[in-house]
């Protein structure tokens, strides 16, 4: 009895094993087994490239406006949202203790300069030493560097617009006392907009080759903005990105303010090489190479393995290739992953156009 059990054990196991070697010879095609696929022909890029990102659109220069001396101040003479012209007098520091430094400053230059001028007419005919004339000409530049800095700080207690804009911020009221380099006021730049846009490294890379920048906005869907670049970042984000950023000047024909949506599309130059177009899942990876299935053989019926030099990924799900095909090579679309080197296929009949939804 206890033989006949070990009997039905050996032949379970045998039988399951071989089950198991059976099914497994099933699952792994061969060479001589024609895999199904779906083929297509590589055609020629035509076209120049380009590459499309989110932007949002920001004032040119929004600038803080700030004293260069400390003072109470006297008087805002503008109020938010007022627009002003390049050289406009925005707001005046209490000038009284300024002007009384200018005129003291003022009247020592003036009598150092009658001393120093006599002694320096008196050198010229040899009637002092140059010992004198030396001090006299050191005198006469500090008394004007005193002269000139008095001035330059009273000039200073007015607060002027750098450039035509409007008034976004007022931080300060009169009569306040502000310290030098304390924002008083912040301005727009009314002639030009930002728009920034963030940089995958594989174009910040080729960066040297951009050629052409155009912008659309989403109120103006149909129409198209020139932009000009004016500079990227030389260090990536935190998300691996590139912020670039551009400008564009201001028509009073459209309507274009800070914070709205914009996509910024970067043109390259244009390339002398030869490029081919196939669809992205007609790739196949492989020891961190990218390679395709070309279809060769008399009857296009046998596959070879074909690396290949990914130059773009398109968004349309299609891959722009530098190297590795040509126009008109046929290749496996669909079903490349289950494939071998060498291996046959048959090729999976193109849908009829009266044959909508595969219902037929």
């Amino acid at each position: 009895m206890r033989g006949f059990l070990s009997f039905l054990i050996r032949l379970c196991i045998g039988g399951g094993v071989a089950g198991l070697a059976f099914a497994c010879n099933r699952s792994t095609p061969t060479l001589d087994i024609a895999q199904l696929v779906k083929t297509t022909t590589v055609h020629a890029h035509v076209g120049d490239f380009s590459v499309t990102y989110p932007g949002i659109l920001k004032a040119a220069s929004d600038v803080k406006l700030s004293f260069r001396v400390a003072g109470p101040i006297h008087k805002i003479w503008v109020k938010e949202g007022q627009y002003v012209q390049k050289g406009a007098l925005l707001a005046q520091l209490d000038p009284r203790d300024y002007s009384l430094q200018y005129e003291a400053a003022a009247a020592g230059y003036k009598q150092v300069k009658g001393e120093t001028d006599r002694i320096i007419e008196l050198y010229r005919t040899n009637s002092v030493s140059e010992n004198d004339y030396d001090k006299a000409v050191a005198a006469q530049k500090q008394a004007w560097a005193l002269y000139h800095a008095r001035l330059n700080a009273l000039e200073d207690t007015k607060l002027k617009a750098p450039f035509s804009g409007y008034i976004q911020k007022k931080y300060f009221s009169g009569y306040e006392v502000v310290n030098q380099g304390i924002p008083v006021l912040s301005m727009i730049d009314d002639d030009y907009l930002e728009v920034n846009a963030d940089i995958p490294a594989e174009d910040f890379i080729r960066s040297g080759d951009f050629l052409d920048y155009r912008m659309k906005v989403d109120v103006y869907p149909d129409t198209l903005f020139a932009l000009e670049f004016v500079e990227m970042n030389q260090q990536a984000n935190f998300n691996q990105l590139f912020q670039a950023r551009f400008r564009m000047k201001r028509s009073k024909e459209v309507l274009l303010a800070p914070g709205m949506s914009a996509s910024v599309t970067i043109q390259y130059k244009p390339v002398n090489e030869k490029f081919s177009v196939i669809p992205i899942s007609a790739l196949i990876e492989d020891d961190g190479r990218s390679y395709v299935w070309r279809v060769e053989g008399d009857d296009r019926k046998v596959v070879r393995k074909s690396p290949v030099e990914v130059y773009q990924v398109q968004k349309d799900g299609t891959v722009i290739v530098s190297a590795g095909l040509q126009a008109g090579d046929v290749i496996v679309s669909a079903g490349a992953n289950g494939l071998k080197e060498g291996q046959k296929i048959r090729v999976l009949p193109p849908v009829a156009a009266s044959n909508v939804g595969h219902l037929l």
